[in-house]
């Protein structure tokens, strides 16, 4: 079950963040909320819990974000409002409510991959039922899905700098948590918190990269089955 902070306890957090030096540029308009000493108790209790961070880079706007998004088993609203936004349709502007589990998933990937302080270059976050329809039509073999998990604010396109996609495709499969999929020839990986299954885009015919995804799938006892070819 999720679980949202307000008022008080989100300057609580915010104080627990500062004292584990993370997030800075995201709780620069909170500052001014760390000037109640009644919040001190509060303070003490959430500096223990984990506090969740992400490093994020827009490859396309040239934004980036440094965010403290959750601390413990709580969401921060306004950093969750802040990744939204952040990861809005390039296209259209239009922003969604992404699905917390997603930030979390792109966490603990970094996590895995011994990076947690690391940077995560997007390339592609959320995109509305129009600019996935533009895109998907745009070509015969555009790799983006008509029903995407990119409409319902549960998935983004990746690249972490210093690291390849075949070890990011495979941190991401470790995860058990979603979909995910390899684009080679693009070099970058889609993770979703969409229904279990993989595939690869991009190197070799689509019927071929079908039949190597469910083998890939039964070799490693993944569950679920793959509905589509694409993002």
């Amino acid at each position: 079950m999720r679980q949202y902070l307000t008022g008080r306890v989100i300057a609580a957090m915010m104080a627990a963040a500062v004292a584990l030096g993370v997030g800075a540029q995201a709780r620069a308009n909170d500052v001014d909320l760390l000037n109640d000493k009644t919040l001190m108790n509060e303070t003490t209790l959430m500096s223990t819990a984990h506090v969740y961070h992400l490093r994020l880079q827009n490859e396309h706007t040239g934004e980036s974000t440094d965010i403290v998004y959750r601390v413990g088993d709580l969401y921060i609203p306004t950093a969750l409002d802040q990744l939204n936004g952040f990861l809005r349709d390039r296209w259209t502007g239009a922003v969604t409510h992404y699905d917390p589990r997603e930030f979390d998933l792109l966490h603990s990937i970094m996590a895995k991959l011994g990076r947690p302080d690391g940077v995560i270059n997007v390339v592609c976050g959320y995109r509305s039922a129009w600019t996935n329809h533009l895109l998907r039509t745009a070509s015969r073999n555009s790799g983006v899905a008509e029903h995407s998990q990119h409409i319902e604010g549960r998935a983004i396109d990746i690249r972490v700098p210093g690291v390849s996609t075949v070890k990011l495709r495979d941190t991401a499969l470790s995860m058990d948590a979603g979909g995910v999929g390899y684009y080679p020839k693009s070099q970058f990986v889609h993770v979703d918190v969409g229904p279990v299954r993989e595939w690869s885009f991009g190197a070799r015919t689509r019927h071929a990269k079908l039949r190597t995804a469910k083998y890939s799938k039964h070799r490693h006892g993944r569950k679920g089955v793959i509905r589509h070819m694409g993002d």
